[in-house]
């Protein structure tokens, strides 16, 4: 019985502690909610300052994501073209384009035969009528096929481009390598500029959070004394400032998220309209609700972090702490 009442009264005790370390938590959170309402102007432009500085990384990445699936679906223009010898059987270049459809490296496949390319010639060619006079089909088959958007990427093109010019089947085989290696470089050099511009956007955040926190200490320095006399720990006072940080990199990234909407729906009509022009149904992907998420966790987490750093360092400066 003794042992039950103790571990009772034990459980009691961390409950006690636990609802006043809650308390003390909401207290301090109803505390910082207060100060930006007396002040909502200055906490506005403030959390209106974080996220622009939000919204910009996360308006590359936006844009990154959409390039990648336009460039997805820009398989047309990335195609090995393999023109076959002209003395190929009708089954052998079946059987050929078989085998490079289970290829790894490979996509997709369009096998046009000769005939096919002699009538497209035709239709295309301005030259009908001279065709006419031809005994026999000067046109081979030819193979088009897409090479997987990883390849080209891993830069393994060159390596498939040699497998299949080594191909007895295989006259001429041409692939447009530049144009390929230029759009992935270029999208490689854009991804790490955005992840610069991302770290220093970061930091930019961190001193906005930091010189807001700074302000509010020194304007309330003459009650931090007095509740450091009367016994207040360090925790105790610090707590309504982390989470002054914290809601205001959350309202930044609320503010980032609305910039961001606001921007695809001003370029949505636009974008439409080009992408009509080219025969395309493109349309521009926002970020999902799981994105989102992490771009407020990503402000609530800088805001904490700058609203950290400032006060102990200031708490340091002016000898509080």
């Amino acid at each position: 019985m003794k042992k039950r009442a103790t571990i009772s009264g034990n459980t009691q005790g961390y409950i006690a502690i636990l609802n006043t370390w809650l308390a003390q938590h909401a207290r301090a959170l109803i505390f910082s909610l207060g100060q930006i309402y007396k002040n909502p102007i200055g906490s506005l432009l403030t959390m209106a300052v974080i996220g622009v500085s939000l919204s910009l990384p996360a308006g590359f990445y936006i844009l990154l994501d959409n390039a990648g699936r336009v460039t997805a679906n820009w398989g047309g223009s990335m195609q090995i073209t393999l023109f076959l010898n002209p003395d190929l059987a009708d089954q052998e270049i079946v059987s050929l384009a078989e085998t490079l459809r289970q290829h790894e490296y490979i996509d997709n496949i369009k096998l046009i035969d000769a005939d096919e390319a002699l009538e497209e010639y035709r239709r295309y060619s301005g030259f009908s009528e001279a065709l006419i006079a031809l005994d026999k089909n000067p046109l081979p088959a030819v193979i088009l096929l897409n090479p997987a958007r990883e390849t080209i990427a891993a830069g393994e093109g060159e390596q498939l481009l040699e497998y299949l010019q080594k191909l007895e089947a295989v006259e001429t085989a041409q692939f447009d390598r530049q144009w390929a290696n230029r759009l992935f470089a270029f999208i490689e050099i854009f991804q790490r500029v955005v992840i610069v511009l991302s770290a220093l956007l970061a930091f930019a955040v961190l001193l906005i959070i930091g010189n807001t926190i700074r302000l509010a200490i020194y304007h309330r320095r003459a009650e931090i004394e007095i509740n450091k006399l009367f016994g207040a720990t360090d925790a105790f006072i610090q707590r309504p400032f982390l989470y002054s940080g914290f809601i205001h990199g959350i309202g930044g990234s609320v503010m980032a998220w609305i910039l961001l909407i606001t921007s695809i729906k001003l370029l949505e009509q636009p974008v439409v309209k080009l992408a009509g022009l080219y025969a395309s149904n493109f349309q521009l992907f926002s970020l999902s609700s799981g994105e989102v998420m992490v771009l407020i966790a990503i402000g609530g987490s800088l805001g904490l972090l700058g609203s950290w750093l400032a006060v102990q360092r200031n708490f340091k400066a002016i000898g509080l702490s």
